[in-house]
């Protein structure tokens, strides 16, 4: 284990693992320790892990506190929503669009406060130690990184509890035994995963859910909103202008009572297993049905159809954490530059855990009524033309079939 460490920037959640390795930082490393802890819209009050730091010996002006909602957001949420992305065809990519913006200022605090290294709180079997490496070595490459789920002998609860206790780390008595299952959480999701999760036979048990009702009890009728949008991103929710943050949280609200955003899912971590999660992603379910919805019409059928060819690569760089990578800015700059015209308003129905378009309209609309109608269209469509566009488009097939084979 190195020890020419002098300064560390961790990210500090203040609750219990992160505490354990702040002091394990200061024992094993004789490291300043420097913590960030970011406020991506968990839900929870953030000066406790201020308070907490400092009850760790931590200087005040080595705790950094900041409130990133409006960037998240902004620089983050939205333009990964600009390309519909989902990963397995399902998964928001809650956790995984929130790391780069950790990481990031993980990296600026460190080259405002003269650290040699970043240190998360990621295990060694999951995907969020690449998410946070790739990110730091994409920002600054010789920065050296502690993960001390690789390094140290902590290996169990038992043993956790054990070190917080020789170093008079105040420990809740809801964290003494054995947590039920782990959880991630931000403004755009929550996230769920081990123990009582681990069989994926067994159907989520109740008690998992913290975001939303169960759509079996909410509400017996539909809600109806409408979402407008500028090139591309959601600027307002029934006619009233919000902010990035503000937009979301409203809709996640929305959503909530409606029981909206729910996944089960089993996917493919980078590192290589299956694992089982839990997924509650309200707002960005809404905000999702409601971007496919305006691009409906604004889109021309092969900027559409290309966008959903480009999606799935997208969003597993995303997953994968590639997030800093020229290959996610190339798509990014594509994805950018087919919305300039996606602006307008989408009407939707939320009703028992279902969200879908009910209405859309945009004054960049390429939706023609006089052409599609199967009334008299005033010679907008001459459906001889037709005719012609099938016999050239059947060549190859009938040559084949004169072969006697496809």
């Amino acid at each position: 284990m190195a020890r020419d460490i002098k300064k560390v920037v961790l990210a500090y959640s203040g609750g219990l693992d992160t505490s354990i390795i702040l002091k394990w930082l200061q024992t094993e490393y004789n490291a300043e320790v420097i913590t960030f802890t970011a406020d991506l819209g968990q839900g929870e009050e953030l000066e406790p892990a201020r308070k907490k730091a400092e009850l760790l010996g931590i200087k005040p002006e080595n705790i950094f506190i900041e409130d990133l909602r409006e960037e998240f957001v902004r620089d983050y949420v939205f333009p990964m929503m600009r390309a519909n992305a989902l990963y397995e065809g399902l998964y928001l990519l809650g956790t995984s669009i929130a790391r780069p913006l950790i990481a990031k200022k993980q990296i600026e605090i460190a080259k405002r406060m003269g650290a040699d290294a970043v240190c998360h709180g990621a295990t060694g079997k999951g995907n969020d130690q690449v998410r946070f490496e790739l990110g730091y070595y994409a920002l600054q490459p010789d920065i050296k990184v502690i993960a001390p789920w690789r390094e140290w002998d902590l290996t169990s609860r038992t043993k956790l509890l054990e070190f917080a206790e020789q170093n008079q780390i105040p420990i809740a008595k809801d964290k003494r035994g054995e947590a039920p299952f782990s959880v991630d959480a931000n403004l755009l999701h929550t996230s769920s995963e081990g123990k009582v999760l681990e069989d994926p036979w067994e159907e989520v048990p109740d008690y998992v859910f913290s975001r939303t009702v169960n759509p079996e009890d909410a509400p017996d009728a539909p809600t109806y909103i409408t979402i407008d949008f500028e090139k591309g991103d959601a600027v307002a929710v029934d006619g009233q202008a919000m902010s990035p943050a503000t937009l979301l949280a409203h809709l996640n609200e929305l959503g909530r009572v409606n029981g909206i955003g729910r996944l089960d899912l089993v996917e493919n971590r980078f590192v290589g297993m299956k694992s089982r999660g839990m997924y509650e992603t309200p707002g960005g379910t809404i905000l999702l049905q409601a971007h496919r919805g305006i691009e409906q019409i604004t889109l021309d059928r092969g900027a559409a159809h290309l966008k959903d060819q480009l999606m799935p690569q997208y969003a597993e760089l995303i997953y994968n954490g590639f997030w800093f990578s020229p290959e996610r800015e190339m798509l990014q700059a594509a994805i950018d530059h087919s919305q300039a015209n996606v602006s307008g308003t989408v009407r939707l129905k939320l009703y028992k855990g279902s969200v879908n378009v009910v209405g859309r309209k945009s004054p960049n609309s390429l939706y023609s009524s006089n052409i599609v109608t199967f009334e008299e269209d005033a010679g907008a469509y001459d459906q001889r033309d037709a005719a012609g566009f099938i016999k050239l488009n059947a060549l190859r097939l009938r040559l084949l079939g004169q072969r006697g084979s496809l």
